[in-house]
């Protein structure tokens, strides 16, 4: 399994955000420059994440972007389910695969995928954060 950069991008701002010392906003330059993450990417990242309410954003003078909830009730798996755009290991239909109606791989990735899944319910942003805050952020955020 292979999670796509955006999904990675993702992950990468909202742990940036949990680091941010209370009432500090973040603005998608700062984590762009922080992470080298495109712009244009963490644009998309940002109206995803707000529109799912995990993160706040405020246009304007004094705005910026920051978390809507406390780091230990954003569960890394729906994060990820968020963010991927498929969880299939392999797409059999396009183009269809010839050996699909006796294939038993198809539902060995399938369970393969839950698993994984599951196994990441166990995680929250908070857990990403223990004993490495300095090395997370790169630089100070004052």
């Amino acid at each position: 399994m292979q999670l796509t950069r955006y999904t990675d991008y993702g992950l990468r701002t909202l742990i940036y955000l949990a680091l941010l010392p209370a009432g500090r906003k973040a603005s998608i330059d700062e984590i762009s420059q922080t992470y080298a993450i495109s712009r244009n990417n963490l644009n998309k990242i940002v109206h995803q994440l707000g529109k799912a309410k995990v993160i706040q954003t405020q246009r304007g003078k004094g705005g910026g972007m920051f978390l809507n909830l406390p780091a230990d009730k954003i569960n890394i798996a729906e994060m990820v389910l968020l963010l991927e755009n498929t969880m299939q290991v392999v797409e059999c239909n396009k183009p269809t695969c010839c050996i699909s109606p006796a294939c038993k791989l198809k539902g060995i990735f399938a369970d393969a995928t839950q698993a994984f899944v599951t196994s990441l319910r166990g995680y929250y942003l908070s857990d990403l954060l223990v004993d490495e805050q300095k090395s997370l952020l790169k630089i100070s955020v004052s």
